[in-house]
């Protein structure tokens, strides 16, 4: 019997039941994302008022900070629960987390995609050391991002006398997911996308949970006319498939061969930055590089040293990856963090995490939000918002070495860089030094007992961690311990009788 599992986006989203749990696929910017399908679910709910009370769950952050991705479920009523590797990008749905007007858990992106794969294998979750002495472990506060949240989600457990975490596996009722091509027996190529992420994971534990798999796609072709090598999700795994001919690769670049891996082009030497605080950081950071080192670039200022090694033309010294399955390459950056232009492989998510909490990555370049006494960091609950923090956890913990970069303060402050080093000319309103961080998502103590190394570097100092606490390793020139330093932090960090002076080429304009 010839099969079609055509159908528009309005009669895809009348598969969607009350109550049901709800995969997303997507990274900020619009990879990934199924936006035709997401409005759809957004355009009937505020019509019909239907469906209610969904569990949405995704990976990775989804929207563009103002009303795509998350923000089309950031309805009162249509959601009750939210588990979500990464929030920023959906401010609606941090307030509604805020508000308590939904149940809010932040579990780590790697660990997400993972546990898509056991839920498809119909195991009972995921056993992992990632997230143990952080705020997902539940003698912290399992996941749970706002009082609403009562659920257990995650369970310490001992497994051969080696303590893990035990993130549960829980059925999925719908996964929806996006492609390039698809045909009429429901067969999904992803050829003309700029990542796989999770799409087949998350496809196959919907499938395997007895649920659906909406497909959104660009193109729709014949039946047999996809090369079996393009084909990343199969149909037999696939219900409804929904044709968008405006989808783009993201928000503002509707296609390009460079990012979709289709083809590969020289790598343009980018324009140097000019020198700021940020950039000031990145050519700090940058100096913890070495050749052949297997590294990865977070989100915020790690961006700059992905930068600077474009500014060198100096990809090839290095083995670049980012959690989306992306390595080599020229990475973007922004609301294009996720994309790369003439990568070398593209993979898997969940085979890119396994690779992170492996050991495999030898140094990452990542922010910070907040840094206490102990070394512990928090990027995932700023100001009471839930954050949440992406891919950051699975890469910080088990990278043999984090180069965490950020400003010393924020809001407000004002600094003077010249040949001679820097003034502080106003301290930020906010600081970043704290006695106690408000959450923990990157443990001090953990990272100490998995003999890995932290190095912290700010505008106007560089501190490591080591068994005997933070030191104060480093201090740019032109700068006074004890006014700029010592008195602008919450804790006092252990300091050598004569510590490094930065060297001053890094303030040469």
């Amino acid at each position: 019997m010839m099969r079609n599992k055509f159908m528009s986006a309005d009669d895809a989203v009348k598969l969607i039941k009350d109550g049901d749990t709800v995969a997303l696929i997507g990274g900020g910017g619009g990879l990934m994302e199924a936006s035709h399908v997401f409005r759809a679910v957004s355009r009937r709910f505020l019509s019909t008022g239907f469906p209610r009370a969904l569990t949405v769950l995704h990976a990775l952050g989804i929207g563009d900070k103002k009303t795509e991705g998350m923000n089309h479920f950031a309805h009162e009523g249509l959601v009750k629960r939210v588990i979500g590797g990464h929030w920023v990008w959906s401010p609606k749905m941090q307030e509604m987390a805020r508000d308590e007007k939904i149940e809010a858990y932040v579990l780590p992106s790697g660990c997400v995609m993972q546990l898509y794969r056991e839920i498809g294998g119909n195991r009972p979750g995921l056993f992992t050391h990632v997230g143990l002495g952080t705020f997902v472990d539940p003698r912290h506060q399992g996941g749970k991002m706002n009082k609403s949240a009562k659920e257990d989600l995650v369970e310490v457990v001992n497994l051969g006398g080696k303590e893990l975490l035990w993130y549960k596996s829980f059925p999925i009722n719908v996964t929806i997911i996006r492609g390039s091509f698809g045909d009429p027996d429901g067969n999904i190529s992803l050829d003309q996308e700029a990542a796989n992420v999770d799409v087949y994971a998350a496809a196959l534990a919907a499938h395997n949970s007895g649920g659906l798999v909406i497909a959104q796609v660009r193109t729709a072709v014949d039946l047999n006319s996809l090369p079996a090598r393009s084909v990343r999700v199969p149909g037999a795994i696939v219900d409804a498939v929904v044709v968008d001919p405006n989808q783009q690769m993201s928000y503002d670049l509707p296609y390009d061969p460079l990012i979709s891996g289709e083809r590969r082009g020289p790598i343009p030497i980018e324009p140097a930055e000019p020198l700021n605080v940020r950039s000031l950081i990145a050519r700090r950071a940058y100096r913890e590089l070495h050749d052949g080192a297997i590294i990865n670039f977070g989100v915020g200022i790690g961006e700059g040293v992905a930068k600077m090694v474009a500014e060198k033309g100096e990809g090839g010294r290095f083995y670049q990856t980012i959690e989306h399955g992306t390595y080599g390459g020229s990475l973007l950056v922004g609301l294009l963090f996720g994309f790369a232009r003439s990568a070398s492989a593209m993979i898997d998510g969940p085979s890119q995490f396994d690779f992170y909490a492996g050991g495999g990555l030898d140094t990452a370049f990542l922010g910070f939000g907040e840094l206490d006494e102990q070394g512990d960091v928090n990027v995932s609950k700023l100001g009471g918002l839930t954050v949440g923090p992406g891919g950051f956890m699975d890469i910080a913990q088990n990278a043999k070495k984090v180069v965490f970069c950020g400003t010393f303060d924020t809001k407000g402050s004002q600094i003077d860089i010249g040949p001679n080093g820097i003034k502080i000319v106003r301290n930020g309103t906010v600081r970043k030094l704290v006695k106690q961080v408000e959450q923990i998502t990157y443990s001090g103590a953990q990272a100490l007992k998995r003999g890995h190394q932290a190095v912290f570097v700010t505008e106007r100092a560089v501190f490591t961690l080591t068994p005997e606490g933070l030191v104060l390793s480093e201090v740019a020139p032109g700068v006074d311990i004890q006014s700029d330093i010592l008195d602008v932090m919450g804790f006092r960090p252990l300091i050598p009788r004569d510590p490094t002076v930065m060297d001053r080429a890094l303030f040469a304009d």
